[in-house]
């Protein structure tokens, strides 16, 4: 009995490191999507997402699926904030609500401010959601799916 209770909480421990590690990955995968367009480097945040993913946000058309949806949707965001005179984008993320890791699996609820200009005046958007959904693959972690809620 003794020996089973010794091999239990050594499981336990050796567990905890490796759940702090995937939630760490996890929203490094998350900032890493956010820093890049807050640089305007559509590249680097593209990255973080997978080839297939699932989006709904607060412009037209209001949802992208499938490939390359990150990809379409950066596009119809910076059409969108052409035809808006919209410049400087910039979203700040505040501490997670939720950081949830299962398996291969990752569920992400994050506060976000969103700062801008419309037509060179400064704007901002206070209270959204940033909700993101992550698989962990051999590339590491990468989005497959995530919603912006407008406060």
């Amino acid at each position: 009995m003794y020996k089973s209770l010794i091999a239990l909480a050594m499981t336990f421990f050796a567990a905890v490191p490796a759940l702090a590690s995937d939630k760490t990955d996890v929203m490094a995968a998350v900032n890493q999507f956010m820093d890049g367009f807050n640089k305007g480097d559509t590249k680097t945040a593209l990255t973080a997402c997978a080839a297939e993913a699932y989006i709904i946000d607060e412009f037209p058309p209001y949802e992208w699926h499938g490939a390359g949806a990150c990809s379409h949707w950066a596009d119809a965001y910076d059409a969108n904030a052409k035809k808006n005179a919209i410049t400087d984008g910039v979203v700040t993320l505040g501490e997670p609500l939720h950081v949830d890791v299962t398996a291969d699996r990752a569920y992400v609820v994050v506060p976000a401010d969103y700062a801008y200009k419309e037509e060179g005046k400064p704007a901002k958007e206070t209270g959204a959601r940033f909700t993101v959904a992550l698989q962990k693959g051999q590339a590491g972690w990468r989005i497959t799916a995530w919603t912006w809620t407008a406060p």
